[in-house]
């Protein structure tokens, strides 16, 4: 049984998160630059066994596609290429910066940690997965 990876692809960061083994909680696994995130899951990949991708797609409020659509979009056509025997499912990702953003105050995350953007992109992540997980589960 292969577990799950929640991805939150921006415009310089992409914050990764993994499921555990059973597919029932995320989990933060860790946020690299856009131009590494190939090698990263390549190397992952030959490490733990995925069977599918959940990548964050950023919508506007009216539920059209938000700026960063487009290269979303370019990075799920990259990664079916890459990772062909691996399906690739699109999750709303609105409001996950400030669900994140929240998590890590209530989390009693220091001021200082929560400006670094790696750790917000991470835990967002984290939410696109688990609320997928959530999904599959209802």
């Amino acid at each position: 049984m292969g577990r799950i990876l929640g991805i939150d692809y921006g415009q310089k960061r992409v914050g990764i998160a993994v499921s555990d083994p059973l597919n029932i909680f995320a989990i933060p696994l860790q946020t690299i630059t856009v131009d590494k995130v190939t090698a990263f899951l390549k190397e992952y990949i030959k490490e733990q066994p995925i069977k599918l991708f959940v990548v964050g797609y950023p919508k506007h409020l009216n539920n059209t596609p938000a700026q960063n659509a487009p290269r979303v979009m370019a990075f799920v056509t990259h990664l079916k290429r890459t990772f062909p025997d691996i399906p690739v499912v699109l999750r709303d990702e609105r409001f996950t910066s400030k669900m994140a953003l929240r998590a890590m105050i209530d989390g009693g995350m220091k001021k200082k940690d929560r400006r670094n953007k790696a750790n917000v992109d991470k835990i967002s992540a984290v939410i696109i997965l688990q609320e997928f997980l959530q999904s599959k589960t209802s």
